[in-house]
């Protein structure tokens, strides 16, 4: 057991340490004056005026003479530890700017597996710069130091965040997840996957914002991540490996990330991880722990059916059921959230009882077309041809300001009517554009073509989801068209 230090070694040893200066040591020894003081009493004049910290002063009552300090940063806190390193609060000695150290444990710093792995991630991390990430600002490697320069998130991680809470709302778990796909976006626009989502590797801010954090098996090299019986794998990827043996899907394949996108809005909305938490290998290899997993609308029916469906498509086993990158999760994700502010939303339970629709010339309630015309007159006589069977009608005059609007905004409508009478070879160019781009992309259109026109027909890119028809259309058939275009992305949403 370490000696008991005086109220004069404590201070003394703080100084020679580096953790106060000059001024700040005669300011504790002029508080005490020419008093006999007690050690507990030192401490907290030295907590009050904030020279050190409860952190600092526990290590310098055990004797500790290292980890104060990494470069030029003081460390102040210990605030997480996982298997292979340990995060600080630390603050610059000069400026006083307060960042988070992820700093590797001393058994792994003179394994250069390890160390290169760590290093790797700080080197991935410093080229994201994305408000859903969290920053890292500095890289450090040298002998056996290594460490990363984050930003410090106020806030807890989100598994945390959701065992105080218990479970999330349905609004404020879309709020999340848009933070966190809009995130996950950005590194898949470029070719970086994740490869460890998880709620304990996304930061919810005092704010709510959330951020995801931990790139470090991104593009992992192949030979490790082709090796199960690695330490990295079995630690770290053992949920995607075994995801993808379960499915048949490649190593690497990005739409893992989008099943394990599911699992986190899962967690959220029902306070219970999809999968079942386990430490045992063998178990969390198992195809069964995917097979098991309870529906989310079983698990809570009283949930939003158009949310219950998200996460359904998200942890779809065959990948080519899920959605093909984050973005287009983004946009039913904003889909969704618009539904629930405008009432309009059945829970998972009533929307098991919903009678089918009959006429299928007449969409659902609050079912938007958006119009791309430029003719007055036209406008007119789509508006009011289409609001007579309740359809929300969205009007732009021009192709180029349609495709900005929905380009930012792909939940402005379920369906896109592009008239190219008045616009000519724009309205090719943008109803091709709405197809070509990933956010727009899901949004069902039609493009009109007159007749000199119809010779474009070869150069439209059609699906499923993209139709082009010719003019003259008759009212009946206009409606019939829009209500089976926007019945599309509403079976969709639920």
């Amino acid at each position: 057991m370490a000696r008991r230090l005086t109220p004069d070694q404590l201070i003394q040893r703080a100084y020679d340490l580096g953790l106060i200066d000059d001024r700040q040591m005669q300011q504790v020894r002029s508080d005490i004056g020419s008093r006999i003081v007690e050690l507990d009493e030192v401490i907290q004049i030295l907590l009050r005026r904030e020279y050190l910290t409860n952190y600092q002063i526990d290590r310098i009552k055990k004797g500790e003479k290292s980890g104060y300090f990494y470069g030029d940063y003081k460390v102040l806190y210990h605030v997480g530890a996982g298997t292979f390193a340990r995060v600080f609060r630390a603050m610059h000695r000069e400026t006083g700017d307060v960042v988070a150290l992820k700093v590797l444990r001393n058994r792994f710093s003179d394994q250069a597996d390890q160390y290169r792995l760590f290093v790797r991630e700080g080197m991935i991390g410093r080229t994201l710069r994305q408000d859903n990430i969290v920053p890292i600002y500095d890289v450090y490697s040298k002998k056996k130091t290594h460490y990363f320069v984050m930003e410090f998130i106020e806030g807890r991680d989100l598994r945390k965040f959701i065992k105080i809470r218990k479970r999330i709302e349905p609004k404020e778990s879309i709020r999340l997840m848009v933070d966190i796909v809009s995130g996950m976006k950005y590194a898949h626009d470029r070719s970086l996957i994740h490869r460890d989502l998880k709620a304990s590797n996304v930061l919810v801010s005092s704010s709510g914002q959330a951020k995801v954090v931990d790139f470090g098996l991104a593009g992992l090299d192949e030979s490790a991540a082709d090796n199960p019986d690695a330490d990295v794998v079995a630690g770290r990827t053992i949920d995607y490996a075994a995801l993808e043996r379960a499915s048949g899907a490649k190593r690497d394949d990005p739409r893992s990330d989008i099943y394990f996108l599911g699992c986190i809005f899962y967690h959220m909305l029902t306070g219970h991880p999809a999968l079942k938490e386990t430490r045992d290998r063998t178990v969390r290899l198992s195809k069964t722990r995917f097979q098991e997993v309870i529906p989310i609308a079983e698990r809570m029916p009283e949930l939003p059916h158009s949310v219950c469906l998200i996460v359904n498509k998200a942890m779809a086993m065959n990948p080519d059921r899920r959605y093909q990158t984050p973005g287009q999760m983004l946009t039913e994700l904003r889909m969704a959230a618009r539904r629930l502010e405008e009432g309009d939303d059945l829970s998972a339970a009533d929307a098991q009882r919903k009678p089918a629709v009959s006429d299928k010339s007449k969409p659902a309630p609050l079912a938007s077309v958006l119009i791309v015309e430029g003719q007055p007159q036209m406008q007119d006589v789509f508006r009011k041809a289409l609001q007579k069977t309740g359809f929300r009608v969205l009007v732009v005059s021009h192709p180029d300001r349609a495709f900005d609007r929905l380009s930012k905004d792909p939940t402005a409508a379920h369906c896109v009517l592009v008239n190219s009478q008045g616009f000519g070879a724009p309205a090719l160019k943008m109803f091709n554009r709405l197809g070509e781009n990933g956010a727009t992309s899901i949004i069902p259109a039609a493009l009109l073509l007159d007749e000199p026109q119809k010779e474009w027909r070869r150069h439209a890119w059609t699906s499923d989801r993209r139709v082009v028809i010719d003019m003259p259309i008759s009212v009946k058939k206009l409606r019939t068209l829009a209500a089976k275009l926007a019945q599309i992305r509403l079976n969709e949403l639920g």
